[in-house]
């Protein structure tokens, strides 16, 4: 049968299945920049140069390999305005027989990907992803006749199938899990100097992307003067050795932290490479155990750093591919807000939102602490449509691939699903943002009050949270503690929030990109 290999953007591995297949059969590849991909939502123009420059890169990679590769830019005339129809186009052209692609880790592209096949009466060979350490059916059968699906479970159950970080049938350490000792603030002298993250300068093809989407999106959110990730499989490479040396050490520690104009501290920034398929979460895993066997990283640290990979990123990635189509649909909690505008802008005074957003524009990166704890609880709060706060993140950040972006969105951060992905939500007021960080000092707004002028937005919004959700806490055991102090106000504190509250949701809603 004549074979033609759909290659994605977000699949970047020589080690692909669908590439072995290619080898086996020589069959062409085809990679596309889809004008489509580029628009269904708004999207940061660093994410734009991501994407199209790791994708040019890859073509490059595999033309050296041998492979037979058709590459369709967006600046070629020819080129049709999505993957599938530009895909349709191929398969016509060149009498295909049979398509062979890794499954897409967007739900929307498999399913265009599909009737294209469809249509055209074609075979699709949809293989499974291997650049992920567990697949999905690991994941449906650990699911299987549970009640709940509690991230840790799984977890331990891929360090005992693996054998990371393990001494025979016993977590080393004694524990699972350190994220008790992953918590602390830099306190009132703030960081020490921390060693910025490895930059790379863009090369030819980049510059030549840069061009292009400063032409093309020009109206696009985000800002392009400090592009610097890496877009190649050796740069990714080198990025890990940098974090492993220069950040590893203090990452497990200081995780949780928050301090105005630091963008990155102690983070790794590795999730674009590993989300794009440029570096294998085995030799980012390898990399940290064998610093923690050398003496050169704490066992905190390690263990963290491991469990984003090995158990959030696995278990996210099973709970997308067991819950879709539906789960996009969820809404738990009836949230009906439109998305603030400076979600986008940063013209905020409030100072922790407006540094986590001036960040997105110049980086399209906030860490994980600034994305569910200070921009994604606002969200909450507010009460935004939680399909909309994923569509947001998928705009602005560089890392977004929709299997990890909607369970992490609509589930962990905005409780959207109802408690699938997370037992309560993470519900905060100013103080949490108070207590991990120096955003609070320089702000108009006081986290300890929830009425008056100079109220902390995220403190009234808070207490209005518990107060219009009350129904849907109350059998909930984890938030017994947040309902009995909410129960603690009186009747008039809870009318003040309540008015307070109202007239910063009529402030907040303005005309978004996303309207």
């Amino acid at each position: 049968m004549k074979t033609l290999v759909l290659i994605l953007g977000d699949q970047l591995w020589l080690g692909s299945p669908a590439l072995k297949r290619a080898r086996e059969t020589g069959a062409k590849i085809l990679m596309v920049e889809a004008t489509d991909e580029a628009t269904y939502i708004p999207q940061h123009k660093m994410r734009l140069v991501l994407f199209f420059s790791a994708m040019r890169h890859f073509r490059q990679a595999l033309e050296d390999e041998g492979f037979d590769v058709t590459y369709s830019e967006l600046t070629d005339s020819d080129t049709c305005a999505s993957i599938a129809d530009e895909l349709g186009r191929q398969i016509e052209a060149e009498s295909i027989e049979r398509v062979v692609c890794v499954t897409p880790g967007d739900a929307r592209v498999g399913a265009a990907i599909k009737d294209v096949c469809s249509q055209a009466e074609v075979e699709l060979e949809a293989l499974d992803d291997t650049h992920f350490i567990s697949t999905v059916k690991d994941f449906r059968d650990h699911a299987e006749g549970r009640k709940s699906l509690i991230m840790e479970y799984f977890y331990r159950e891929l360090r005992k199938r693996t054998g990371i970080l393990m001494d025979g049938g016993d977590p080393i350490g004694g524990q699972w899990n350190f994220d008790s000792d992953n918590r602390d603030t830099f306190g009132k002298d703030g960081p020490p100097d921390i060693p910025p993250p490895i930059a790379f300068e863009p090369d030819a093809i980049t510059r030549e992307v840069i061009e292009m989407v400063e032409e093309r999106f020009a109206d696009a959110p985000g800002k392009l003067e400090n592009f610097a990730y890496p877009v190649t499989a050796g740069d990714a490479e080198k990025a890990l050795d940098d974090f492993i040396e220069n950040r590893l050490p203090h990452f497990g520690k200081y995780q949780d932290a928050m301090v105005t104009g630091e963008a990155f501290l102690y983070h790794s920034r590795l999730s674009t490479s590993l989300n794009l398929h440029l570096l294998d979460p085995r030799d980012a895993i390898n990399a940290a155990v064998k610093a923690y066997e050398d003496g050169d990283a704490p066992l905190n640290s390690v263990e963290g750093f491991v469990r984003q990979i090995l158990g959030w990123r696995e278990f996210i990635r099973g709970i997308y591919w067991t819950k879709m189509p539906d789960y996009a649909e969820m809404n738990g909690l009836g949230a009906d807000q439109d998305m603030p505008a400076f979600f986008w802008t940063g013209e905020t005074d409030m100072v922790c939102v407006k540094d986590a957003v001036t960040q997105l524009n110049d980086h399209a990166y906030a860490h994980h602490i600034q994305r569910l704890m200070v921009l994604g609880l606002f969200a909450m709060l507010l009460g935004a449509r939680p399909y909309d706060v994923h569509r947001w993140h998928m705009s602005m950040y560089a890392d977004a691939i929709d299997w990890v972006s909607l369970p992490n969105v609509l589930g962990m951060s905005q409780h959207g699903d109802g408690g699938i992905v997370g037992t309560k939500p993470y519900s905060a007021s100013g103080n949490y943002i108070n207590k991990m960080s120096n955003y609070c000092k320089d702000c108009r707004f006081k986290p300890g009050k929830a009425t008056g002028d100079d109220a902390c937005p995220f403190t009234t919004l808070y207490w209005d949270f518990l107060d219009r959700n009350r129904d849907a806490f109350k059998s909930n055991h984890r938030m017994g503690f947040q309902m009995k102090n909410l129960d603690r106000k009186s009747d008039e504190d809870i009318d003040a929030i309540r008015v307070r509250a109202e007239g910063l949701k009529e402030t907040f809603t303005e005309k978004t990109y996303l309207m």
